[in-house]
């Protein structure tokens, strides 16, 4: 691998690692509150997609804007999950694996039949051109999402550390029950927790809609790198969520351009067996008594 290569592949990791982190720590904070693994997660990345293809590339409405009107409308889809769903089974932790798949399968169908299977959606690159780093160029449409995940996941951690009802979320994911008996209203935390999902998923797939071919089925190697994301960090660790992101994104692009993507798959995988092996409760998870 020669000197324009190596910098050109950790570009593409840094991109790589911010997805995945965007990605799993929604995941990592909705399991941490509810205990329940939302199997849907990677639609609430294509229903972000979506968003942009229809504000941006049909609407007409400046790329920005897309972006950002994107967070919302997935957090409302995190709503409406955790209300219709994960609140009724909260009690069934197999039922609400099998109903999120459920919807995960319903998310699809209808984005198929509202916009078709064929094709993937054409969306207009933005920002056209390329930044020269060293000897390798990184297009500004891949670039400018570092600093927006970034920017996601620094304001995740302020509000969490910070604001009180982001304390209070986290006195939820750390013991419902003691939580429960200090005031905190478990059901808006978990509502809460469902619509930070939602967010930050949506923001990636709005991101990456550009980038990524747009389709109903986008999600599906979403979900199964965000899962082998949060196990490897630790299932309820946000912390842990971004670690793992970072060395799972090298990992994946490191591989993928020396061999090609089912490799880098398999590696990631084997990545996470050996982490277990070696800690059962992740990178920083804790174990749970």
């Amino acid at each position: 691998m020669d000197a324009a290569t190596l910098i050109q592949t950790l570009l593409n990791s840094v991109v790589a690692s911010s997805i995945y982190a965007l990605v799993a720590v929604g995941l990592a904070l909705a399991f941490g509150v509810m205990r329940m693994a939302n199997f849907a997660h990677g639609e609430f990345f294509m229903v972000g997609a979506y968003c942009v293809y229809v504000l941006y590339a049909l609407v007409g409405l400046p790329f920005p804007l897309a972006v950002v009107l994107a967070i919302p409308i997935v957090a409302l889809f995190g709503l409406v999950t955790e209300r219709v769903i994960f609140r009724p089974t909260r009690k069934n932790i197999l039922a609400g694996f099998m109903a999120t798949a459920g919807l995960a399968f319903i998310l699809q169908v209808l984005a198929g039949q509202i916009w078709g299977v064929g094709i993937a959606k054409s969306i207009p690159t933005p920002y056209m051109g390329a930044a020269d780093i060293g000897d390798a160029k990184l297009g500004w449409q891949r670039l400018i999402v570092i600093p927006c995940a970034f920017a996601m996941l620094l304001a995740l951690r302020y509000f969490l550390y910070r604001v009180k009802l982001g304390k209070a979320l986290r006195a939820c994911a750390q013991d419902p029950e003691i939580a429960a008996l200090q005031g905190i209203r478990t059901n808006r935390m978990t509502m809460l927790a469902m619509a930070l999902a939602g967010a930050s998923a949506g923001l990636a797939g709005a991101l990456m809609a550009p980038i990524h071919a747009v389709t109903p089925y986008m999600g599906h190697g979403v979900i199964l790198i965000a899962f082998v994301v949060v196990i490897v960090g630790g299932m309820a660790s946000i912390e842990g969520a971004i670690l793992a992101a970072v060395i799972l994104g090298f990992i994946h692009t490191f591989v993928t351009t020396l061999t090609d993507n089912l490799i880098a798959t398999m590696v990631g995988v084997g990545f996470m067996a050996i982490t277990l092996i070696v800690r059962p409760q992740g990178l920083l998870g804790r174990e749970r008594s």
